[in-house]
């Protein structure tokens, strides 16, 4: 509705009283005359101000009108306008029997150890319930937001944040990458044992044919496409055609050679970048993770350092049991829960340990990573890494450049030649540092998880999956605008093993 314009009989009368006002404000009558010039030079302005004040009315009654036609067209316009440019991913559906029909039959997954339970949730696991006041006070679980996730999961769990991905599409001509979903981890091991390498690499080499004749191969030869494993990956570079040897040649065929794989874990080739190993929180919204920051903030933390792990046979030389020997040594200062006599898939076990430590040693496990290493960031606790390729050289995408910021780094070497004390050399860092430490470690934590799918709007937080997506895109385009350049793609896809990538700090 237009604003009606003040009628004539108001603006004179408000001309009038303001005259009065100004009148009484002359207590002198030999100042009336000279006054009287700037009363006139006030009215006058008063009713120029009345009149353009009239004018303006009229003007902005049109203006208005004419922003609502604007506003009326901007979500047209905004419609037009494609947020998901250079940002759409194309997922290929695979047939089953290179995913689903792998984890329908889940007891033969993974030898000696039953992965069933942990399918539900769309590979979240089963949900952890308040069974006890330990878990209430461990765990902040009336969000729903904790599970038993196990590690090797990863695959299933991308996939299903994929499925929501804001810019999913099913035009592949739009797309800026391409996603294969493909269950390789669980097609190796459950293969690894009992099993020739005509077996082993059997479905590798079927899916390489298959993509090799899809439309969508022909833009790059692969090189925009990339797939996701739970599993380190050296499991998928085997050395050797001989039945006794560990692992398929997935990586080897020339297909996935062009191909970009993201795994818990890394090896020394130039297309495989690791993502952080799955932990036990899944928040649905970022409120959920900020009040999980501030809590582990504030816990008081009862041990100097702390190590989850299991003892092996002849293990005494290795760093883990000079690990072992000084924890059991330390007079309290150490926590150490020992896994052969522990249930070490109990979410709320490991995070206790976690959450009652300053510092949390991470050393190599089978192999150079752990999953702990993101538990215990979960829970605030300071990583001490002996290898850069346990943590530095692995996860570039997640952690800072400068590793003195977030954990300590100490040389393997001296752990194994008995140099060093753990309880002296972290028992003398000091409480400031300890505190900038412990909140860059926090700062951490939404970057190293895997929110429950769907969350959007200013609940929506950028996750491991988020960054990875994101990363993949850049290094589809710089390659792109390489092969477009003429540019040797060595450097990117180089079959030739560098050690230095992870063992260099």
């Amino acid at each position: 509705m237009k604003k009606q314009v003040p009628k004539l009989w108001v603006v004179i009368l408000a001309a009038f009283v303001f005259c009065l006002f100004v009148l009484f404000q002359i207590n002198k009558i030999d100042l009336i005359e000279t006054n009287l010039k700037i009363i006139t030079h006030q009215v006058n302005n008063f009713f120029i101000s009345i009149a353009a004040s009239h004018n303006q009315t009229l003007t902005r009654t049109i203006n208005a009108d004419e922003r609502d036609g604007i506003r009326a067209k901007q979500p047209k316009e905004e419609e037009e306008t494609d947020t998901c440019a250079g940002r759409y991913i194309y997922m290929h559906n695979l047939p089953s029997k290179f995913n689903d029909d792998i984890i329908k039959d889940c007891r033969p997954l993974i030898k000696w150890f039953d992965m069933c339970p942990f399918m539900v949730n769309s590979g979240l696991g089963p949900q952890v319930s308040e069974s006890d006041n330990t878990t209430a006070k461990v765990l902040t679980v009336k969000t729903g937001s904790w599970y038993s996730t196990n590690q090797f999961l990863l695959a299933v769990i991308f996939r299903e944040r994929m499925k929501h991905y804001e810019c999913l599409t099913n035009d592949s001509s739009l797309a800026s990458a391409v996603y294969v979903p493909f269950y390789a981890g669980f097609d190796v091991s459950r293969h690894l044992w009992g099993y020739n390498i005509t077996v082993r690499d059997e479905l590798g080499i079927k899916l390489a044919q298959w993509l090799r004749e899809k439309p969508e191969w022909g833009n790059m030869h692969g090189r925009d496409h990339f797939f996701v494993t739970g599993r380190i990956a050296w499991d998928f570079r085997r050395g050797r055609d001989e039945d006794s040897d560990w692992g398929s040649n997935l990586m080897l065929l020339p297909e996935f050679a062009n191909m970009t794989m993201l795994g818990i874990e890394t090896t020394a080739w130039a297309n495989e970048f690791a993502i952080p190993y799955p932990t036990y929180f899944h928040p649905k919204s970022f409120t959920q993770i900020w009040r999980w920051q501030r809590n582990v903030k504030r816990v008081k933390r009862k041990y100097l350092f702390s190590f989850v792990g299991g003892p092996r046979p002849n293990l005494g030389g290795s760093i883990r049991g000079k690990i072992i020997e000084q924890c059991l040594a330390s007079h309290g200062k150490c926590n150490f829960l020992n896994c052969n006599v522990n249930d070490c898939d109990n979410p709320v076990k490991i995070m206790e340990v976690f959450e009652n430590s300053v510092f949390c040693l991470q050393p190599s496990g089978d192999s150079y990573t752990r999953r702990s290493i993101f538990d215990s960031i979960l829970a605030g606790c300071i990583p001490v890494f002996f290898t850069p390729g346990s943590g530095y050289n692995q996860y570039i995408w997640y952690f800072p450049k400068d590793y003195t910021k977030y954990s300590v780094y100490i040389p393997e070497k001296e752990m194994k030649n008995g140099t060093v004390s753990l309880k002296n050399v972290l028992g003398m860092i000091d409480k400031e540092r300890i505190t900038r430490m412990r909140n860059e470690v926090v700062k951490i934590i939404p970057k190293i998880i895997y929110t429950k799918p769907g969350l959007v709007g200013p609940e929506k937080i950028k996750d491991a999956f988020d960054i990875a997506v994101d990363k993949i895109l850049d290094r589809v385009a710089m390659v792109k605008m390489m092969m477009e350049e003429g540019k040797d793609l060595q450097s990117e896809y180089s079959q030739v093993k560098d050690l230095n990538r992870l063992e260099v700090v």
